[in-house]
């Protein structure tokens, strides 16, 4: 046959080339039919395959309820916030392919494996603290490590992953088959079937049905943890929280896994990019040490096995949470001060704004006239010049007036500084180069108050009333009151000491257990307050003047006044009034003055104002004695403890306070000559007298009953309790072995950020004492302070603190930093903790990690010595200490 075609060809090829065109165009459709007939079959393959791929899952989800077609595939994802959805697939209705569905079903997809990566919960991590505070160095790796064999840790390894999913596989095997088997995974995106539609649940149906058995599993937990004797309130709730959310979470395919697994080490890699000045760590726990040469190995960064650093209070999920909008019953005084009002209608107005630094700030020397004793809100020149004659007479010009912008200058060091002498050293003799003023040695060393010899400054202990002592004068006084009752260091704990000079009757009183809040202005009795600080007392500088002072009421046991030129009863009393307000019920104002044992002209005419103003405020003239040794006298007054006094008088002069003056605003509150009515009712503060010390820092006050709410949600007195041992925990395991403090040097020490004076209640063993600083627009927490046995006062951070420079070893700042961002910028804050800490003295930082890094950084430019740095899970500490270092540019003059 060949032969044969091949002459036709060859004849037909004779004959012309038409022929030879139609045959090739033949050829050419046989062709292309074939080939569409292949795809038409490959596509029709995929189609049923698609189809027998849907009916199997189908089939495996819904049993055998497929009639009409509507089998339904359901997958349940319960994220950290409750929030459900379901998948559904619909497989009576297929929609014809479109490739912009698919291209965003497949995002979809893509973004809901990524958001069912079971990510740890940071609370279900036990304490934290416990990294720091042993006999061996925590490095990087070891932290990690840690974190791996603590038998409470939930999902802490692969091998309990493993364990988890093997357990979940035998009722979720179906779905994993289903999920490995999808279609929509494998085909191309122009051959996938339409995406599922993603419904949001009814928030009235089934969450709240899934969050009302979590709370009774979790009130059953509960009961299960204090039967098994917890000794570490709330570490159980945090795991337990963790479990449940892990058991939400539905088990993974391989490649669903795979894609996880990236998407954790991205976001990891990330997390890490992000926290500036922080080393990376293992387990998601950041350790940065940073050590000195010291030999015994016992610096910062140590790690005990019994404690750690970052311990969350029970109850207390989010550290960084505004515990104000939590505990609505708790008053602040940014709410109740006529000043901060005011300041939030500028802030409202835009006169506050985040500012952002974007390059490293240039530091200077302060330029000032105050020079090395600059505080910057009781030497602003500028204010004060613009005061008029009659507030010169009320003593505002002595009264806080701060500037606009926090100072962002450093305040210089005396020439020839020296690193303060220790107590109890320091309460008989100063370093003269620390405190070079010599002034009150020739105005008052005659009275013993302080002498100079050599290189020191000596304090023999007197004063202007006890010119012998004050050991003798403070025995004088409680032998005085015998009926009465002052009982140092039992019944009477916190004494108020106005115009105190250099403190020394404030600092012979530790020695009877009594802690005194000393205070006078600074004025022509150069630098007292700035010598009592020296000496290891506490002292703040402050003026009675215009303003209330910066305590809450019913505060103090005793006041004391001796010879403190403050004209009581000028101006209806006013200032005497201010003394009322802050002295408890039953209290005691000792007035130790020429007016009540000499007979001159002047005296008699005050002794007889004095005398009217007290019987008209109902103060009992309880007794007057004299001290022959130092040749003095002292009136002792007793303020009421009911209102009966007050509603029998004749003439209602001074009058009773309206009921919209809240006696506890004391921020920049002006004075209002006036009395508040005393508490009677069994459940109100100051109503009964608290218990003897020390028994009173242990236990709640007694007006602080369940029915209130806590400051960080639970009912007040169990707030109490958890607060108190979360402070002792921290303590005893990390703050006293594990950051390298040397504590026998620490003497002054502030909580910036206290609460319920936590933090110096499991300090008060140590010899030391603390100021517990509350914060204006935190919930007004000082009256339990007081009532503890402890003292503080309020203050706003975004203003400079009434402290001279260079007055404390130690500052805490307990999530200060990230709290303060919300109404000034922290570089003028970091700055007056620079002016307050002393050479030497050091910071301990608890915040969340970035604010850590932020102030870390600034530290670090003001060349600070940062010891340690620990992150995890957003919160961190950091422990920095302060060097000697100054720049060497001035700044403009101000």
């Amino acid at each position: 046959m060949a032969p044969g075609v091949g002459r036709s060809s060859r004849a037909a090829g004779k004959r012309g080339g038409g022929a030879a065109s139609s045959s090739a165009a033949a050829s050419a459709c046989v062709y292309y039919a074939t080939t569409g007939v292949l795809v038409a079959l490959c596509v029709a393959g995929a189609c049923f395959l698609t189809s027998t791929s849907s009916a199997s899952i189908a089939g495996a989800d819904g049993g055998g309820d497929t009639a009409g077609g509507g089998g339904v595939t359901a997958y349940r994802h319960t994220t950290r916030s409750s929030f459900a959805y379901e998948v559904t697939r619909e497989k009576s209705a297929p929609s014809p392919p479109r490739e912009v569905e698919a291209e965003e079903g497949s995002a979809a997809a893509e973004q809901e494996r990524r958001n069912a990566v079971a990510v740890e919960d940071p609370h279900a991590a036990p304490d934290l603290d416990e990294r720091l505070s042993g006999g061996e160095d925590l490095s990087k790796t070891d932290a990690a490590a840690v974190l791996d064999k603590e038998p409470g840790r939930v999902a802490s390894s692969e091998a309990a992953a493993e364990e988890e999913n093997a357990a979940a596989a035998g009722s979720a095997g179906t779905e994993q088959e289903a999920a490995e088997n999808d279609p929509d995974e494998q085909q191309p995106s122009h051959l996938q079937m339409p995406r599922a539609t993603v419904e949001e649940k009814s928030l009235d149906g089934g969450i709240e049905e899934e969050s009302n058995a979590r709370q009774r599993q979790s009130d059953e937990e509960d009961r299960m943890s204090a039967a098994a004797g917890d000794d570490q309130p709330g570490t159980g709730i945090l795991r337990r929280e963790a479990q449940e959310d892990e058991a939400t979470e539905q088990p993974l395919t391989e490649e669903e896994r795979s894609s996880d697994q990236s998407q954790v080490e991205e976001d990891g890699r990330t997390l890490a990019e992000s926290d500036a000045g922080l080393e990376e760590g293992g387990g998601g726990e950041d350790v940065s040490e940073h050590k000195d040469d010291d030999a015994d190995g016992t610096g910062a960064g140590s790690e005990n096995q019994n404690g750690g650093v970052v311990d969350s209070l029970p109850g207390e999920e989010e550290r960084g949470e505004d515990t104000s909008v939590r505990a609505g019953a708790w008053a602040t005084q940014a709410d109740q001060s006529h000043r901060e009002k005011d300041r939030r209608k500028d802030d409202a107005s835009g006169s506050v704004t985040d500012v952002k630094e974007e390059r490293p700030h240039e530091w200077r020397t302060c330029n000032v006239k105050a020079g090395a004793d600059y505080i910057p809100c009781l030497d602003n020149e500028k204010a004060v010049k613009k005061l008029r004659p009659e507030n010169f007479r009320r003593y505002e010009h002595r009264e806080r007036h701060c500037p606009d912008e926090g100072p962002t200058c450093l305040v210089a060091l005396p020439r020839g500084y020296r690193r303060p002498v220790e107590w109890p050293t320091s309460r008989d003799r100063i370093w003269l180069s620390n405190v070079p003023h010599t002034k009150l040695v020739q105005v008052k060393g005659h009275q013993n108050w302080v002498k100079v010899s050599g290189q020191y400054l000596l304090f023999p202990g007197g004063g202007t009333q006890f010119i012998h002592g004050a050991l003798h004068y403070i025995d004088f006084l409680q032998q005085s009151m015998r009926s009465g009752g002052i009982a140092w260091g039992k019944r009477t704990r916190v004494v108020l000491d106005v115009g105190c000079g250099v403190a020394s009757f404030g600092g012979y009183l530790f020695e009877r257990g009594v802690v005194t809040m000393s205070f006078a202005p600074k004025d022509e009795h150069e630098a007292q307050v700035q010598m009592a600080l020296e000496r290891g007392i506490p002292a703040i500088s402050a003026v009675m003047g215009s303003k209330r002072l910066p305590f809450p009421s019913l505060a103090f046991d005793l006041v004391h006044c001796a010879r403190c030129r403050v004209p009581w009863h000028a101006d209806g009393g006013a200032l005497l009034l201010e003394l009322n307000r802050v002295l408890r019920p039953g209290g005691l104002f000792v007035w130790s003055a020429t007016p009540v044992y000499q007979k001159l002209p002047e005296d008699t005419e005050i002794w007889k104002a004095m005398s009217a103003l007290t019987k008209s405020m109902c103060w009992e003239l309880v007794t007057i004695k004299k001290d022959r040794l130092n040749g003095v006298g002292a009136a002792f007054y007793r303020k009421p403890t009911s209102n009966e006094c007050y509603e029998s008088r004749r003439r209602q002069q001074p009058p009773m306070c309206s009921e919209d003056d809240d006696a506890n605003a004391a921020w920049y509150v002006r004075l209002n000559a006036c009395l508040h009515r005393v508490p009677t009712g069994a459940a109100e503060r100051g109503a009964s007298w608290p218990a003897d010390w020390p028994r009173r820092v242990r236990v709640p006050p007694n007006w602080l009953n369940s029915s209130l709410t806590g400051v960080y949600g639970k009912p007040a007195p169990e707030d109490f309790a958890a607060d108190y041992q979360h402070w002792r925990r921290v303590m005893d395991r990390s703050y006293l072995n594990g950051l390298g403090v040397d504590w026998s040097r620490v003497r002054n020490v502030m909580d910036m950020r206290a609460s319920y004076g936590g933090l110096a209640a499991a300090l008060r063993d140590q010899k030391l004492w603390v100021m517990n600083v509350v914060n204006v627009d935190a919930p007004d927490t000082l009256p339990i302070i007081f009532d503890r046995g402890l003292f503080g006062m309020y203050h706003d951070w975004c203003e400079s603190f009434s402290t001279y420079p260079r007055t404390y070893d130690l500052l805490h700042a307990d999530y200060l930093f990230s709290k303060i961002k919300d109404r000034c910028t922290v570089l003028p804050v970091v700055v007056e903790v620079d002016r307050i800490v002393r050479p030497g003295g050091s910071i301990i930082v608890r915040d969340e990690s970035n604010a850590v890094s932020e102030v870390e950084k600034l530290l670090k430019s003001l060349h600070w010595d940062v010891r340690l740095t620990f992150s995890k899970n957003n919160e961190g500490v950091m422990y920095a200490e302060k060097s000697d270092w100054r720049p060497e540019l001035i700044a403009e003059p101000t």
